[in-house]
Order: structure tokens, then sequence, then C-alpha cells
């Protein structure tokens, strides 16, 4: 498929509490530095790229941009680059960070913050983007702990008005429910992708069935993380993407959109024409012979490769 001048509109909205954004955002994560995020020694990303991205996309109907402080190289930040591009910041344009993981000065990874701290985690956000309040805040822990402690300290400070909603990432439906008995929870966001993590299938549809947006992070790269896609596509893949002039990575958003009206994805790139392909695959629509595919690819694994 072209891109042209395809708009993200073109893939629907859906409501994040009060705020309405279009299904295909876009992830920060990438834009501080070239390669594989979080690398040590990562080479810092072209800032005058990054700016350019960022405001191509909001032009493309973009409005939602996934970001957080511990996102940064040695020479730049994913907020400040975010701060730069596009502040003041055009009305309808959510902001979504997250906390809990930290790194230190020198990217090197830190115990995650414990409730007490993560008033700081907010409040440095809330400088690095020039924002009063942050749109929506993600709560991000590991491994299957209680997030209640750190869930109520985030709703005391959505309280005070320095959060406007909250959200929670890789999570599973315990601890969503633990976060929900607390406060509303306006979305979910875990690693999922096709082929990638189709034990999550189940948490996908109880969100929908709660009115929670889900947003996986990863969704073109799946297994392959912030690394990017890795090794050959599987054949089917490749054929649909073929028979639609589309690339594999558009095939994927599409698969991933097409997964409930409450899948939002945030895939994030620092070329502009990776940018154009990412926001048409909003317009792209599979046949149901093409989904069923892709499902018997995603429950079982790939069947080949090309």
């Amino acid at each position: 498929m072209t891109s042209g001048e395809i708009d993200a509109a073109a893939a629907g909205t859906w409501a994040l509490g009060d705020l309405t954004v279009n299904r295909i955002g876009f992830g920060a994560m990438r834009l501080p530095q070239r390669g594989q995020a979080f690398a040590p020694g990562a080479t810092p990303g072209d800032r005058d790229q990054a700016i350019k991205v960022l405001r191509r996309a909001v032009e493309l109907g973009v409005d939602h941009i996934d970001t957080a402080a511990f996102y940064f190289s040695s020479l730049r930040s994913a907020n400040e680059l975010i701060n730069s591009a596009l502040s003041p910041y055009p009305d309808g344009l959510v902001i979504a960070t997250k906390v809990g993981p930290r790194r230190d000065p020198a990217g090197d990874w830190l115990p995650e913050a414990s409730p007490e701290q993560l008033r700081g985690e907010v409040e440095e956000n809330l400088r690095q983007l020039g924002r009063d309040h942050l749109d929506l805040v993600n709560l991000r822990l590991s491994g299957r702990v209680s997030i209640e402690g750190h869930f109520g300290a985030l709703a005391e400070l959505r309280d005070a008005g320095l959060i406007r909603h909250l959200g929670v990432s890789n999570v599973d439906a315990e601890q969503l429910a633990q976060a929900q008995a607390i406060a509303p929870v306006v979305c979910v966001q875990n690693s999922y992708g096709l082929g990638h993590r189709p034990e999550q299938d189940r948490l996908l549809r109880a969100c929908g069935e709660r009115g929670v947006a889900f947003v996986p992070f990863f969704a073109i790269a799946g297994a392959g993380r912030e690394a990017g896609p890795g090794g050959a596509e599987p054949d089917e893949v490749l054929e649909i993407a073929r028979a639609h002039q589309a690339t594999p990575a558009q095939i994927r958003l599409a698969w991933a959109l097409g997964r409930g009206p409450h899948m939002l994805v945030i895939p994030g790139t620092g070329d502009l024409g990776h940018l154009a392909d990412n926001v048409a695959a909003g317009a792209l629509r599979l046949t149901p012979s093409e989904l069923a595919r892709l499902e018997a690819l995603h429950q079982g694994g790939p069947s080949g490769s090309a």
C-alpha cells in the first residue's frame, strides 16, 4: 500500500478516560539513540532528525505519544526531544509516560522506585516535558508482585492534580484487579505482538470487556524487543504483505489493530519513511482468510520463513 498522506485517524479512535486519541500513536523510546535502546555505549541519535520525526508524526494525526524519563542516551532524552519539538503542545495531544524503572546518569539500571520515590519520578517527567500535569502515567513494575503500594501512591498524585489518568504496564490479570480496586485504570501496556506472547489474549479480551485500552509495546518487533524485528519473517506475513503491496511491519500493525477496538499501537522509529508507513497501516484492512492464517501463526508460531 502507498503511504501518501494517510492520517492516523484512519485507524479509528479510542477514549483514554476523557481523552480521545487515534489508535495509532508513537513510541519515543528509540529517539535518543541509534540501534538497541539501553545498550551500553549506544550512539546518540540525530537530534534534528528526531525533532523532524516528532513534528511529522503530529502532522500525520498522531495524538498519543509514549515516553519515559528513563529513555535517554549520553547526550539527550526522549522527553527533552518531545518538549523541544512540540512545545507549546497542541490541543488534543496526549503524552503518556511511565514510572517505576530508573537509571542513573551513566545509564545503568537502579533498583525500581519505591512508592515514596514515585513523586520524584513524576516531577522529573513534568520538568523534562515542561508540563504542569501529566496526561497519563503508567506504573511499570517487574515480576509477580503486589502493586497496591505503588499504585496507591500514584492515585494520591492523581488526586493532587499532578496526573490526569493512570495505567499499568507489564502486569497480569491479578495486578490489574489490584490497581482497579484503588483507582480507575485507562490502559494496560504489555509486551505483545503477532506470534509473541499469545497467552496475553485472555487479558486483552478482559481489557476490552472493561473498557480498558490495551497498548502493546514491541507490536512490530515482538520477541525481538527493543533491538527491532529480528530474523526472517514467516511466509504468511510475507505473502499477505505482497497481496496488499505493504511491508511486513504494516501487516503486523494491522493485525494488532484488528484484535479489538480497544487496541492502541505505539510503533517507534527515527525514520520519516517508516513513520509514514506505520501511520498508513491504520488504513489497511485484512480479509477474514488472511486473519485466519495469521491467527494460526499467532497461536502456533511460524510455519515457515523466507
